[in-house]
């Protein structure tokens, strides 16, 4: 008996050790974040992936009906100025929700370097997690939320600024004002900036290197009319102030390629225009040229009409017809498609978009510029840009002067000539891209689409579906709807 007893101790003993361990154990499988490196990981998923190039891209003034092609409600909705039926991928709620996605993904990153017991490891996690946290917030008050205006900005209704992980299941959030978000974003971008280190990231492409994070700041006092500030930022983008090593060379590599050349290499990680690139479940790299709202024969001949250089654009010689007669495209728009499993005929599609370039960047410097009427430091961001993308460019023949400018746009008034020609060439170099939505919002500039057969709707400067709609699930957070 004595024996049987100490036996059963013994076991008892073993036993409640290994309850004890076991109960010490994370009560499911989740991660635990111990370590820079796994902070680092999660960061790779704190970029929104999402595409927001077919709902902006249809509402602008760069497609038009060619009555037939692709019908979806991604395309149909935003071209009819309505409310987009849609949840899945490229329309604005999965923006939405891939936004606060990375937001969440951010502030996790964020509580972890606070929470460390040498938070000066994770200094450059941080950085990258807070100019994340900046960039997410500022695409959503962008196209769910007025632009910002000084006069408006302190009553114009934002977006939920969300600074911590949510611990509980439904949480109520305000959405504040435009000033304030706004704000918000340049506290985490000027906080975030100097931590960076671009040295942590063995694809830089993908994260906010210090360029990228510039390119970012040039863009956010461009919107936020801070011109100096705008043009210091972008400057710092271009190392020495050598720009044209940084552009895509359309002109000259570029036009030697086949246009699968050119599909493969636009958003290239390795490609020096491409500041930052994010990949995105997306099916417009296959629909973007067939949809029924798109590019047509008219519109694309607009764009790339004749231009203050008195030369052609390289990218109408690039540009090419695809399975229709009015699916014209320029081939930089690839879609990435992965299988299930290796032998599976079912798959998700992937676009890779790149969210800042060198392109935007010199355009963001010459706009400021202009503002701030130093013309000659615009015109000459212009003539670098023009020599990388006029057919056959010869400097005596193409440099962009200011009487040019005058004498192209019909007015003396120099400043609204230039902003005129820099938005035309952004409208060109960008086309397909939903990049032009950007400028229609911040010039409030009117769109009107007309349906064959009869009818058309004008989206006014004033116009409240210029702000898309914030979905219906976020109601029950206690977010109101935009205006309608």
């Amino acid at each position: 008996m004595k024996r049987l007893l100490i036996f059963t101790g013994v076991c008892l003993a073993f036993t409640a050790g290994g309850c004890k361990k076991y109960l010490e154990q994370p009560p499911d499988m989740r991660a635990e974040l111990n370590t820079p490196e796994q902070v680092s990981r999660l960061l790779g998923t704190a970029y929104p992936q999402a595409n927001y190039m077919a709902f902006a891209e249809a509402s602008s003034d760069n497609v038009g009906d060619k009555r037939s092609g692709t019908i979806e409600n991604i395309n149909t909705d935003p071209f009819q100025f309505r409310d987009v039926r849609d949840d899945q991928e490229d329309s604005p709620e999965y923006y939405w929700n891939a936004c606060y996605t990375a937001i969440a993904a951010a502030n996790l990153a964020i509580q972890t370097c606070d929470n460390a017991p040498d938070p000066e490891n994770y200094r450059s996690q941080k950085g990258e997690a807070l100019v994340a946290r900046a960039y997410a917030h500022f695409m959503l008050v962008t196209f769910f939320s007025e632009t910002y205006d000084p006069a408006t900005a302190a009553t114009a209704p934002g977006i939920p600024y969300v600074t911590e992980p949510e611990n509980v299941v439904i949480k109520q959030y305000e959405r504040k004002t435009v000033a304030y978000v706004y704000e918000m974003i340049e506290k985490d971008l000027l906080t975030g900036m100097p931590m960076l280190d671009n040295n942590r990231y063995s694809v830089p492409a993908y994260h906010f290197t210090t360029t990228a994070a510039y390119a970012f700041a040039a863009r956010f006092y461009l919107f936020k009319q801070q011109w100096a500030t705008a043009v210091t930022y972008a400057t710092m983008v271009f190392p020495d102030n050598n720009v044209t090593p940084m552009l895509r060379p359309w002109n000259t590599t570029y036009k030697t390629m086949t246009y699968l050349e050119l599909f493969g290499v636009y958003a290239k990680a390795t490609e020096p225009a491409n500041l930052l690139l994010v990949e995105t479940p997306s099916v417009y790299g296959r629909y973007y040229y067939t949809f029924r709202y798109a590019l047509t024969d008219a519109l694309q001949q607009q764009i790339f009409a004749d231009n203050v250089t008195g030369g052609d654009w390289v990218f109408w010689n690039q540009s090419y017809t695809a399975g229709g007669e009015e699916n014209q495209l320029i081939p930089k728009i690839n879609e990435f498609f992965v299988r299930s499993t290796v032998n599976a005929g079912i798959g998700t599609a992937y676009v890779m978009v790149p969210l800042f370039t060198a392109e935007e960047v010199l355009f963001n410097r010459a706009e400021a510029n202009a503002h701030l009427n130093n013309t000659s430091a615009a015109i000459d961001d212009l003539n670098k840009y023009a020599a990388t993308r006029i057919n056959n460019y010869n400097a005596g023949a193409h440099t962009i002067t200011a009487q040019r400018i005058r004498n192209f746009y019909g007015t003396n008034n120099l400043q609204i000539a230039l902003l005129a020609t820099i938005l035309d060439f952004k409208r060109a170099e960008f086309v397909q891209e939903g990049m032009r939505w950007f400028d229609i919002l911040r010039f409030r500039i009117p769109v009107t689409h007309t349906v064959a057969g009869g009818g058309s709707s004008t989206l006014t400067s004033t116009d409240p579906r210029r702000l898309f709609q914030i979905p219906s699930s976020a109601a029950i957070s206690g977010i109101p709807a935009n205006p309608r």
